[in-house]
């Protein structure tokens, strides 16, 4: 019985704690505006580029960057994996280069780039070897 009750604690809090990372842009833009969040959209090379690796490892996955991201932003990862293996579809492939012609010209990766619902730049960063909390406020501090 206790195991049972350990098991569906960790699975809440889990579920809790999961990020709803959107690949769609236009969906991202509308969950946006309807939840009046702004948008923290990730160019990454997951496979390949050891900053974004880092990144998501240390900071995207940690659970302050989990809980803070869950109640202020609209989180939209847009994925550049070079091994065959990681290949994305077609379409995401052509959708994820249409956002980096807009939004990631200098083709710098890992790039962090915060946007208002409406789709229009606020700030952008790159990797910082930082804890959580400190890229969280370095996030905000791009609104300014």
């Amino acid at each position: 019985m206790k195991k049972i009750v350990i098991l569906l604690f960790l699975l809440v809090t889990t579920i809790g704690f999961s990020q709803d990372w959107k690949y769609n842009f236009e969906e991202a833009k509308e969950v946006a505006k309807k939840e009046n969040k702004d948008i923290v959209l990730i160019f990454s090379g997951s496979d390949w580029c050891a900053p974004c690796i880092k990144l998501d490892k240390n900071i995207w996955q940690s659970e302050a960057f989990k809980k803070e991201s869950s109640d202020k932003w609209i989180l939209v990862k847009a994925n550049f994996p070079r091994k065959k293996a990681n290949q994305l579809s077609e379409e995401q492939t052509e959708h994820n280069r249409n956002l980096a012609e807009k939004y990631n010209i200098e083709g710098s990766f890992p790039l962090v780039v915060l946007l208002d619902n409406n789709g229009k730049v606020l700030g952008k960063m790159g990797f910082k070897n930082v804890s959580p909390e400190e890229y969280i406020k370095m996030i905000y501090a791009l609104k300014k």
